[in-house]
């Protein structure tokens, strides 16, 4: 089989499409033909070496395909069936093996390109709007990025549960696509300070939470957005890792929160995971869901995929196709 491995770290360079053996699926596990792979940032993040990984390392950790084999122990998967997949690395590859913990099923009417493009960014705005911070009807919230693969999906979720959403887009285009999402209030932060126009448009209140995944040039910003009380929830780092924090500034800038989850913590057990994604496809499957397909790229163009999405100039999920 082929697959996109990393020799060294570095620029999307060092992406490499090497011909390795059909792997063999251990006990608990399954064998699966991908269809589609999801292209998120932690996979630059490995790709660069600011995640650690043993190296040669298969990228991606989201994909959708079919089970050509399980072994002999698993029982709640047999060959054949069409399944999901996210954290488990080496989904760059026609072919993969994964715990069947670890799978969803795609019910009916849901494509594969669907459920990978669904699966990871799904889930994040899942456990964001509903966990880490359950937005409440009529609570006003940030999400930044909101015309990326993430924030398409997570203003129509926080719209769902009926907050007033603030949004940070770059260009017209991506204005579009995000009140097109359901966002309320668009700020074009190369343009304005969106600290201040957050306040404007708040009269002075602030927010209850500020949902950030740039990381490095919001961080600060996205603080004074805050009302006192309020929490800062870092959950990616698109424009780099935050400088270290003197925490005694949360106490001055109004007894604020911060936060940096991760997926896994809230996707640890199978019923959780189970739980979160069949909400995500039912969403999907009744249309209050709606995913953007728009960059789709063949496994050995992954180099391509991966600069595109470094110049944040891409709206909607990226997908390579085995």
């Amino acid at each position: 089989m082929q697959a996109i491995q990393i020799l060294t770290t570095g620029s999307a360079d060092v992406l490499t499409l090497r011909d390795l053996p059909t792997p063999t699926p251990a006990p608990g596990e399954a064998l699966l033909r991908i269809e589609a792979s999801g292209v998120n940032f932690i996979d630059t993040y490995f790709r660069e070496g600011r995640y650690p990984a043993k190296l040669p390392y298969t990228l991606g950790q989201e994909a959708a395909g079919t089970i050509v084999a399980v072994s002999p122990d698993v029982t709640t998967f047999k060959p054949g069936d069409r399944v999901a997949w996210c954290g488990v690395p080496g989904t760059y590859a026609q072919l993969a093996v994964a715990p069947a913990s670890r799978l969803v099923p795609i019910p009916g009417g849901i494509t594969s390109q669907q459920a990978a493009a669904a699966l990871t960014q799904g889930i994040t705005a899942h456990y964001l709007t509903h966990s880490t911070y359950p937005i409440q009807r009529g609570d006003e919230v940030l999400i930044h990025a909101g015309a990326g693969g993430t924030g398409l999906i997570f203003i129509q979720m926080a719209k769902i549960l009926g907050a007033r959403v603030f949004t940070t887009v770059s260009t017209e285009e991506k204005a579009d696509l995000a009140r097109a999402a359901g966002a309320d209030e668009i700020i074009f932060y190369t343009r304005e300070d969106f600290a201040e126009k957050v306040k404007q448009l708040t009269s002075g209140r602030g927010l209850p939470v500020v949902y950030d995944s740039v990381g490095k040039t919001t961080f600060e910003q996205s603080l004074q957005c805050l009302r006192p009380r309020g929490l800062m929830v870092l959950f990616g780092g698109s424009s780099g890792a935050v400088p270290p924090f003197d925490l005694i500034r949360l106490s001055t800038m109004g007894s604020l929160y911060v936060t940096r989850p991760t997926m896994k913590d809230y996707i640890a057990t199978p019923a959780d995971l189970q739980a979160r994604a069949k909400d995500v496809f039912d969403s999907i499957a009744k249309g209050t869901l709606k995913l953007r397909l728009e960059h789709i790229y063949p496994l050995t163009d992954a180099a391509h995929a991966h600069r595109d999405l470094e110049s944040r100039n891409t709206t909607g999920k990226l997908l390579l196709i085995p």
